[in-house]
C-alpha cells in the first residue's frame, strides 16, 4: 500500500520560524489598518508561542523609530534584533541562526510590505528558505504599494496564506490541548 504524501508547501512545526519585521512606534499609525495589524500579529505571536516555535523580530533604526509597538512586545520573551539595512539579511547574525537551527520555513509579517517585509522575502527566497506571508500581518501606508509587494513576493515563489491558515497547518490535528488554545486566540 502506497503512503498518501502530503503536499511540501505544508508548514511543519520542526523546522518553522516566525519572523516579525519593523512593527515600531514611531511608524505604525500611519500603516493601512495598523489596528487590525497589530491585533493579528498578536494572535499570530501568541499561537506561535503554543507551539513552541522560535519568534525572530527586527527593529529598523530604533533610535529614531522606537521599540517594537507595546502589545507585540509584551508577547515576546527575546530582545530585538536592530538593523539600519531595509532587509533583515543585514539584521546580526539573523539568517545564520536560522540556518543553525536548520530552520527551512519561515513565517514572515511586519511593515512595510514594499520595503523592509519583501526585501527580506526575496533575501529568504534566494537563500533557499520557504517563505510563508500571512497578508493580514502586514501592511504599507499606501494600498497599491502593499497589493503590488504582495504580486511581487508571490511571483518570486512566497506562499500567499492568513494567519488562521498558517496556525492550522502547524496545529495539524485537531482535539489536542494545542488546538483548543489556538482555537480560543483566533476566535
Amino acid at each position: 500500500m502506497n503512503e498518501i504524501k502530503k503536499h511540501p508547501a505544508i508548514l511543519k512545526n520542526e523546522n518553522t520560524a516566525l519572523l516579525i519585521v519593523d512593527i515600531q512606534e514611531r511608524i505604525i499609525s500611519v500603516m493601512r489598518k495598523h489596528e487590525s495589524l497589530i491585533e493579528n500579529v498578536v494572535k499570530l505571536v501568541k499561537g506561535i508561542k503554543v507551539l513552541n516555535i522560535p519568534i525572530f523580530y527586527t527593529e529598523q533604526y530604533p533610535k529614531g523609530l522606537g521599540s517594537t509597538v507595546a502589545e507585540i512586545k509584551s508577547e515576546l520573551n527575546n530582545e530585538s534584533i536592530h538593523k539600519l539595512t531595509f532587509s533583515c539579511c543585514g539584521a546580526g547574525d539573523l539568517f545564520p541562526q536560522l540556518k543553525k537551527l536548520k530552520i527551512k520555513n519561515v513565517i514572515v509579517c511586519g511593515v512595510e510590505s514594499h520595503v523592509c517585509v519583501q526585501q527580506t522575502v526575496l533575501d529568504l527566497l534566494a537563500n533557499k528558505f520557504k517563505v510563508y506571508l500571512p497578508i493580514n500581518a502586514i501592511s504599507s501606508r499606501k494600498n497599491i504599494d502593499y497589493k503590488t509587494s504582495i504580486q511581487r513576493m508571490e511571483k518570486h515563489g512566497a506562499e500567499i496564506t492568513t494567519i488562521e491558515s498558517v496556525l492550522f497547518e502547524l496545529l495539524e490535528i485537531c482535539g489536542t490541548n494545542d488546538f483548543k488554545a489556538i482555537s480560543s486566540i483566533i476566535k
